[in-house]
This record gives C-alpha cells, structure tokens and sequence, in this order.
C-alpha cells in the first residue's frame, strides 16, 4: 500500500468534528505516542515483557493520527516523509543529527 493511500483510507474511520481536526489530531497523536512508550517504559521497569503486537498495535494508532494530522493541513503524507527524509539527510551530511535545535 502507498502511504497517499493509507492516509486517504485513514478518513473512512475518523470520527471527529471537523472544525476541530487540527488540535484533535494533534491531541491524538501525543496520546497515541504515549501508550506507545508507556508499554516500553514498562517493559524497562520491569513490569512486562515486550508484546510486539501490542506496540504494533498502538505504533498503528501513530500512524493513523499522523495521517490524519497530515489531511487537517491538506497536506498529503507522502510529502510530510519526504521532508523529513530530506532533512535529516542535510543534518547528516552537516554532521548535525546529534543536537539540539529544530534549525539544524
């Protein structure tokens, strides 16, 4: 599946007012990418064993957030990795991937 794809597929399941997309979804993914770490953290802890079909369960619910955090802006998301694809190449080839700053 192409990731145009999935973020259109993504709308058949998104459920929220529409004048609130931006700050639901934004709201979404910080909530989503904190059970993702919870179950990590947990597993650090000591309190459980790694279930990969947990964290790929809720690394979907990411994925989905972020896709749709992606159609708010109207924005398709195979834009949003290529940026970020190209990006982090210009910081690797600066040497600045290690750092601090969203200016790199």
């Amino acid at each position: 599946m192409e990731i145009n794809d999935y973020q259109t597929l993504t709308n058949r399941t998104a459920v929220y007012p529409e004048k609130d997309a931006l700050v639901y979804t934004a709201l979404g993914l910080a909530s989503e990418a904190g059970e993702y770490a919870g179950k990590i953290k947990k597993y650090i802890r000591g309190d459980k064993e790694l279930d990969h079909e947990e964290l790929m369960a809720e690394l979907g619910d990411v994925l989905w957030y972020a896709a749709q955090c992606a159609e708010a802006m109207s924005v398709p998301l195979n834009e949003v990795a290529h940026r970020n694809l190209v990006k982090l190449e210009r910081r690797k080839n600066k040497g600045t991937l290690k750092g601090d700053g969203d200016k790199r």
